[in-house]
């Protein structure tokens, strides 16, 4: 069974896509909380309220954390996608994690942010710029077999 954490840009059907075409495979997937709303709340509505928004996000995000951690070290491949709307910066703090812990790592971006992340990009085994691509190179890791 191959784990793979499935981290960055919550606001796309990427996950979906992928974890659609992976079908068939031994594929166990994992990823963060993608509902927006619930993740950016967590702290709060578990640990109570905090009257400055930093306090607020702080709790949120040391509280994500622990799942993050968790998922990136628990995995054999983590792939990480930069969307085209937003700048991840928590995509690109999960790629240098699951990097420095020696993880396979697949980038996933469009074309366009090539230059952008190209330190991200060296340091990944491989990048991708559709889903598609990241169920192709899975499907080859799994079964050593060719698109088509």
């Amino acid at each position: 069974m191959l784990k793979v954490y499935l981290s960055g840009e919550i606001h796309t059907d990427w996950r979906e896509r992928i974890i659609d075409g992976a079908q068939g495979l031994e594929i166990e997937f994992n990823a963060p909380v993608t509902d927006h709303a619930a993740s950016d709340d967590c702290g709060v509505a578990i640990l109570g309220a905090e009257d400055k928004k930093v306090w607020h996000d702080h709790k949120g995000a040391s509280l994500n954390a622990i799942r993050t951690r968790k998922g990136i070290m628990d995995a054999d491949v983590v792939v990480v996608r930069f969307g085209e709307k937003y700048k991840q910066w928590n995509a690109a703090f999960d790629a240098g994690f699951a990097s420095a812990l020696g993880k396979a790592l697949i980038v996933l971006h469009p074309p366009e942010h090539a230059h952008a992340l190209k330190e991200v990009n060296a340091a990944a085994l491989a990048v991708a710029e559709t889903p598609e691509q990241v169920v192709a190179l899975l499907r080859y890791v799994q079964t050593g077999k060719l698109p088509g």
